[in-house]
């Protein structure tokens, strides 16, 4: 018997097997599937990241920085992340109501914030609304707090908002908290820097 009729004649076996083999196959994967839905919808339904740093300026000459949206340019890590995002800005030109929106890159997406709240040198909080690459909504804030031995400013930035399921199902692959912390940590050092060199030549946030 030569090897085509071979074939022929073990040919029914062989899808047998086959199919066995892929009926495990899928149901190896149902099952991880399964389990990885079960561990994404057990993850926390909120989040949150907070960050701090101490700035040798007063809380009144850090808090212009944030207070105008236009200011953000020059120390928003993600303006570095993508030079050429487009932003417009609409409302007052600071405190409440004053409102950005910015589309760039897939690292930057595209989305809006909106100054909700706005406590002289105190506290500026937000309403951020995401819409690329994906969508959600959360809130910001900012706090100011003189440190009287130093003259300079204790601020501390901090983001929170509600887990999805797709957002639960990325935080089992990613750090989340990690990644936007690492930013804010950019931020904060950029906002430093901005702010002490605003305090050096007297020039306000543009």
């Amino acid at each position: 018997m030569n090897l085509p009729s071979l074939l022929l004649t073990n040919m029914p076996e062989l899808i047998e097997k086959v199919m066995a083999m892929l009926k495990k196959i899928l149901g190896a994967l149902a099952v991880a599937l399964a389990l990885f839905s079960v561990m994404a919808a057990m993850q926390p339904d909120a989040f949150k990241v907070t960050r701090s740093t101490d700035v040798d300026a007063a809380t009144a000459e850090v808090f212009v920085q944030v207070n105008n949206l236009s200011a953000w340019k020059a120390w928003s890590p993600w303006a570095k992340l993508d030079p050429d995002a487009q932003m417009s800005f609409e409302g007052p030109k600071e405190g409440v109501g004053a409102l950005m929106r910015w589309s760039g890159n897939m690292e930057v997406g595209e989305g809006s914030m909106a100054i909700t709240e706005s406590v002289p040198f105190e506290r500026i909080a937000f309403k951020l609304d995401f819409t690329k690459p994906m969508k959600g909504e959360s809130t910001a804030s900012f706090t100011f707090v003189s440190i009287p031995e130093t003259g300079g400013a204790r601020v501390t930035w901090t983001m929170e908002g509600k887990n999805g399921f797709l957002a639960k199902a990325m935080g089992l692959i990613f750090n989340c908290e990690k990644m936007v912390g690492e930013q804010f940590e950019k931020g904060l050092a950029n906002l430093k820097q901005v702010a002490e060199a605003s305090k050096r030549t007297g020039t306000p946030a543009q």
